[in-house]
């Protein structure tokens, strides 16, 4: 008699194949939670960059306007024109001490074909945790007349000057002179304590070291 022999197929049982998912499974969820932390990663440092630059793009507005600060005093709203060159505060511009104003030379005009001068008058301010620069479109502002306003950095909680008199930096203001060098320090909530110096034409005094 002839014995027929059967082989079994070749499979995998249950508990092999629950194994194998919960492996998949786990390498499947450490994927995921290393993409996320990839994504997450640089969605934070894509928004430190952007904060970054807004930082240094009003740093550069506000250097190209100080380094053109004319020597001229300032009409606010139909008053009398002022001797100084500098204002800390007024009301035209802000109800506390955190605003700085001036007239500013290079305010591009070809031909002087639109009814203005070539002379701008500027101010910064902080409003409402918001560093602001403002303009009018005549260089001495009028009754009524609003300043144009462009936002520059978020997230500021103060802002104050310094201004450098005579080889030393003093919160004060001359009457009349402009300051070698005007410091501008922000507060804010992300980034700390932010300082930089500006230098200045200066009231026709020699080049002195700006320190501190």
């Amino acid at each position: 008699m002839r014995y027929i022999q059967h082989h079994k197929s070749a499979g995998f049982t249950l508990l092999e194949v629950l194994v194998s998912v919960a492996i998949f499974a786990l390498i499947s969820l450490a994927s995921f939670s290393l993409f996320d932390g990839v994504l997450k990663s640089e969605a934070v440092s894509r928004k430190q960059m952007e904060r970054l630059n807004e930082v240094q793009r009003a740093w550069m507005i506000i250097e190209r306007d100080i380094l053109q600060i004319a020597h001229r005093g300032m009409r606010i709203e139909g008053e009398a024109p002022s001797e100084n060159f500098l204002f800390a505060s007024f009301d035209g511009y802000s109800s506390n001490n955190n605003a700085l104003a001036f007239t500013r030379y290079g305010w591009t005009n070809p031909g002087l074909l639109i009814p203005r001068s070539d002379m701008q008058s500027v101010a910064y301010r902080l409003e409402e945790k918001q560093l602001q620069r403002l303009h009018f479109n005549f260089v001495d502002s009028v009754v009524g007349e609003e300043a144009k306003i462009r936002p520059l950095i978020e997230k500021v909680e103060r802002i104050s000057f310094e201004f450098f008199y005579q080889k030393k930096w003093q919160k004060e203001i001359e009457d009349a002179r402009l300051p070698l060098a005007i410091k501008i320090i922000l507060e804010t909530e992300d980034l700390g304590i932010l300082t930089r110096k500006f230098l200045v034409a200066g009231d026709n005094q020699q080049a002195e070291a700006v320190g501190g």
